[in-house]
């Protein structure tokens, strides 16, 4: 006899989770939803994935390194971020390699053909994670990765189907109908899986719908019919949902909300004139790309991706950002021309005292003169860097992972002020007395943030009262209110603008906007009593978190 979907571990609670019909499809944001949904009817659940390959990553309180979406949906609970609600991150190094990130710690790297022989050892982990996580939840919320659908990587999996049969948890399949094809790929997803993982799949979630939902009802129903399950609900786009996405997908492709498609009409100062202009340059291997998202919040501000010289323009700030591959990045600068026009733009700055540029983490690195690898953690050797600070950066393969408070320097934004974030990098950087003759200009560096340690971590050119070029290793510095609207209120009186109040960087409304729309979409009342009809799990009423 076979065991029911509904059994599970001794002491493991019941589980739901989050799969999709391809990448990008809304795992992340609906698994957020629902742990909010839940926690704000007092009931105690964690969110959790096994496994993330992103290079999003975010530092718990005690320095472990995780997926950036599981903080957020950590955050969504009302938790603290715990590495065990996502044992396993591999952030891709090359096209086919990895570090592997293993309960919160580098653990080396790993070519993907490297997988199989590793498989035993991550899925220990990831059972352990679980279990300890689990222990005493009254529900679980799971997400899965990328599509259950790769039958080639099926013999491997322990994210998808096998997570699920693990935990004993129903699986809700979404699809992202918005790009086109989403009734397809649910049918094709059902056909590729075996019939124990179709039996697991309680029911398809539609997701990012604009439009008449009732004009949906024939495919729902035939595809009902084809499939034997149910469509749970229809969830509606979204505008200007503001919230930190796990990876650089909406990024790259332009639709991250608030940030705009980079163009050539790249000035924007004849037709608005109170607005500033940032421009992020779109490193082939971005990393961290939500240290821009409270700016994308703030009134005033035009923030848009640039990936080649002509779509630069002559912005009021540029800002070059983390990297996971240093040196690779540092090729692709100049092989597309932005290495020239980076250093003419930094020449402008240093001489006309116009513009700012900052560099975070590994956009740091490229500001100075070279970085060096020398156990090729990255590409090896030594890499030409911008040279417009005086600085030089040397990786090794220890990482320092910690949160961090600074009282960012006053040359910064024009006055004193404190920040937060976190530090992720493997490099050590130091001024390099040696460089003036290989910077364009002659400079001196100074240290303009210090960490709670006394280490100096950020640095920006020559003794001036204001800093035009500047750089941190501090990931999240504009979150900080205070900074970023100073910052801000200094690059608006280079233009002669007035200063504004600016807005305050809470994701808290967008979580209960997201939580509100999708309860609204979906019966979980309802849901919940027909999956778990032997549990004790209740649905009270709500609360505030």
């Amino acid at each position: 006899m076979k065991p029911s979907l509904s059994q599970r571990p001794p002491l493991f609670p019941p589980a739901l989770m989050v799969q999709g019909t391809c990448s990008n499809a809304g795992k992340s944001l609906l698994t957020a939803a629902l742990c909010r949904i839940f926690a704000r009817r007092g009931l105690n659940v964690a969110p959790f994935k096994a496994q993330n390959m992103a290079l999003n990553s975010f530092v718990t309180e005690d320095g472990g390194e995780m997926g950036r979406a599981q903080a957020l949906q950590a955050m969504a609970c009302g938790l603290e971020a715990d590495v065990r609600m996502n044992p396993v991150l591999l952030k891709p190094v090359s096209e086919k390699g990895s570090q592997v990130i293993v309960m919160g710690r580098p653990a080396g790297s790993m070519h993907a053909r490297d997988w199989a022989g590793n498989k035993a050892h991550l899925w220990r982990a990831v059972r352990t994670a679980y279990a300890e996580l689990a222990l005493a939840r009254d529900i679980m919320v799971l997400e899965g990765a990328g599509s259950p659908a790769e039958i080639n990587l099926r013999k491997n999996d322990i994210v998808n189907m096998r997570m699920a049969r693990h935990a004993g948890a129903h699986v809700i399949l979404v699809a992202d109908i918005d790009r086109g094809g989403a009734f397809a790929a649910i049918v094709g997803t059902m056909r590729l899986l075996t019939p124990s993982e179709r039996r697991r799949v309680c029911g398809f979630v539609l997701n990012k719908f604009r439009g008449d939902a009732s004009l949906l009802a024939p495919a729902i129903d035939r595809i009902s019919a084809m499939t034997g399950k149910p469509f749970l609900g229809v969830v509606p786009w979204l505008d200007d949902l503001r919230l930190p996405e796990e990876d650089s997908v909406s990024f790259k492709l332009g639709l991250t909300p608030g940030m705009e498609k980079a163009d050539v009409r790249a000035d924007t100062r004849k037709s608005k004139a109170d607005t500033l202009d940032i421009a992020v340059i779109d490193l082939p291997r971005i990393s961290n790309f939500t240290d821009f998202d409270a700016l994308r919040l703030e009134d005033g501000i035009r923030l848009r991706r640039v990936g080649r010289p002509d779509e630069l323009g002559s912005p009021d700030c540029i800002v070059l950002p983390g990297t996971r591959n240093t040196g690779g990045d540092a090729r692709f600068l100049e092989e597309s021309g932005l290495f020239a026009a980076l250093q003419a733009y930094g020449r402008r700055c240093l001489n006309e005292r116009q513009g700012t540029l900052v560099g975070i983490c590994g956009g740091l690195q490229l500001l100075g003169t070279s970085v060096t690898d020398p156990t090729g953690l990255e590409e090896g050797g030594t890499i030409r860097c911008l040279g417009l600070l005086p600085i030089r950066t040397e990786l090794s393969p220890e990482k320092t992972l910690r949160r961090t408070k600074v009282t960012a320097d006053a040359a910064l934004a024009g006055e004193e002020t404190p920040a937060f974030g976190y530090e992720i990098h493997h490099g050590e950087t130091q001024t390099d007395d040696d460089s003036a003759p290989k910077a364009p200009l002659r400079m001196t560096a100074r240290p303009v943030m210090r960490n709670g340690q006394g280490e100096t971590i950020g640095w920006a050119e020559g003794s001036e009262a204001r800093a035009r070029i500047w750089g941190t290793y501090l990931h999240g510095v504009f979150d900080a209110d205070a900074f970023r609207h100073a910052f801000c209120n200094a690059l608006r009186a280079d233009r002669g603008l007035a200063p504004k109040e600016g807005r305050a960087y809470d994701i808290g409304p967008s979580l209960d906007r997201l939580a509100d729309t999708v309860f609204q979409a979906i019966d979980i009342p309802a849901l919940l009593s027909r999956l778990f009809p032997e549990s004790a799990l209740k649905f009270p009423a709500e609360r505030p978190i």
